[in-house]
C-alpha cells in the first residue's frame, strides 16, 4: 500500500515537473522578441507611409516595439552602396524577418541576405525586378504586395482632365526598373489615345528642377510613374508646374499630395498595413512560397484641391 502511493506520488510530481517544462517553453515562445529588419531606399512620403502602416498593423497584432519586437531601421537616403552594406548588416543580425521597401532596397536585401524570409512593399513589378519568378508561388523567399495601379486607367484619367492636350511628358530615373516597366505602359497607353511624348529623365533630385522645367514648356501635361526620385522631388515639380499651368498626373496618391494634380492611386500608408498582415503570418509559421504576391486592397480618385483651382480646374469635376 505504501509502495502504491511512493509510486502514485511520484508519478504526480513527474506530470506537474512536465507540465510545467511545457508552460515554461510556452511561456518562452509567448515572451520571445521578434526582431525584424527594415531596408528602406529613401525618405520620400509613400514609403514612409508605408513603413508606418506595416509598424503600426504589427503593433494591432501584439508585436510591440521595446516590448516583444526589435525593428532594426536601415535608410539608405538612395544610395546604392549603403543599400548593399545595409543588407549584409541586416544579415548579420539574423533577424527572423526582413521587410524591402521600394525596388532598389528589395533587390539589395535579396542579394545580401537571401536566407531571411523577406516581405516587401511599394514595389510596382516584381517578377521583371527580378524578386520572384512565380508571383503566385514565391520561389526566391521573397513575398509581399505590389502598388502597381493601371497605367492605362491614369492615362484615361490625365486625358479626361486635359482633353485638348495633344503632347504629355513623361519624366522618370532611367535607372529605376519600376519605373521603366510603367513608362513602356504608359507610352502604349498614350498612343492608343493618339498622343505626342516627349520622354525626359533624371538621374537625382538634383536634376529636377532644370528637367520640369524644360519639360513644362514643351508639353500639355505630365505622367510622372511610382519613380521614388521623382517622389521625393514632389514639391519641386508641383511649384514649377503650376507656374506653367501644366496638369501633372503622377501615378502615386503621395505624389498628389506633395504637388501632382490627381490620379488613381493607393493609400500607402494601406499597404504597409496590407504587407504586415502577410509578415504575421511568416512569423507564425507560414512558408513564403506559400503566399502569393498580392496587389493594392483599395484603389481610389486622389485629387489636390489647391493644385486644382491653381490651374483653374474644378476639383470636383475630376472626382
Amino acid at each position: 500500500m505504501k509502495m502504491k502511493k511512493i509510486i502514485t506520488a511520484t508519478v504526480t510530481v513527474a506530470a506537474v515537473a512536465l507540465l510545467a517544462a511545457c508552460g515554461n517553453k510556452s511561456d518562452a515562445k509567448a515572451n520571445k522578441t521578434v526582431k525584424i529588419g527594415i531596408l528602406q531606399l529613401i525618405n520620400q512620403s509613400a514609403l514612409d507611409d508605408a513603413r508606418k502602416g506595416f509598424t503600426q498593423e504589427l503593433a494591432r497584432e501584439g508585436y510591440k516595439e521595446g516590448k516583444n519586437l526589435k525593428i532594426d531601421y536601415v535608410n539608405a537616403q538612395g544610395d546604392q552602396a549603403n543599400l548593399t552594406t545595409m543588407s549584409q548588416r541586416l544579415k548579420r543580425d539574423k533577424n527572423d524577418l526582413n521587410l524591402a521597401i521600394a525596388t532598389p532596397a528589395a533587390q539589395a536585401l535579396q542579394k545580401g541576405d537571401p536566407d531571411t524570409p523577406m516581405v516587401f512593399t511599394a514595389i510596382t513589378d516584381p517578377k521583371s525586378a527580378g524578386l520572384v519568378t512565380n508571383t503566385k508561388a514565391p520561389d526566391k523567399n521573397a513575398t509581399g504586395v505590389t502598388d502597381m495601379v493601371s497605367v492605362a486607367g491614369q492615362i484615361k484619367l490625365l486625358h479626361r482632365i486635359a482633353p485638348k492636350a495633344k503632347t504629355v511628358g513623361l519624366l522618370y530615373n532611367a535607372a529605376e526598373s519600376n519605373s521603366v516597366v510603367q513608362i513602356k505602359m504608359a507610352k502604349a497607353a498614350l498612343k492608343a489615345q493618339g498622343l505626342k511624348v516627349i520622354e525626359k529623365t533624371v538621374a537625382s533630385t538634383n536634376d529636377v528642377a532644370q528637367t520640369t522645367t524644360s519639360i513644362a514648356h514643351q508639353v500639355d501635361a505630365i505622367y510622372i510613374p511610382t519613380d521614388n526620385t521623382m517622389a521625393a522631388a514632389m514639391a519641386t515639380v508641383g511649384k514649377i508646374t503650376t507656374e506653367t499651368k501644366t496638369p501633372v498626373i503622377p501615378a502615386a496618391g503621395t505624389m498628389v499630395q506633395d504637388g501632382g494634380l490627381a490620379t488613381n492611386g493607393i493609400d500607402y500608408k494601406d499597404l504597409g498595413v496590407q504587407t504586415a498582415k502577410m509578415a504575421v503570418k511568416i512569423l507564425k509559421g507560414k512558408k513564403v512560397k506559400d503566399l502569393a504576391i498580392e496587389s493594392p486592397d483599395k484603389i481610389s480618385v486622389v485629387v489636390n484641391n489647391k493644385t486644382a483651382k491653381a490651374l483653374g480646374i474644378d476639383p470636383a469635376s475630376i472626382k
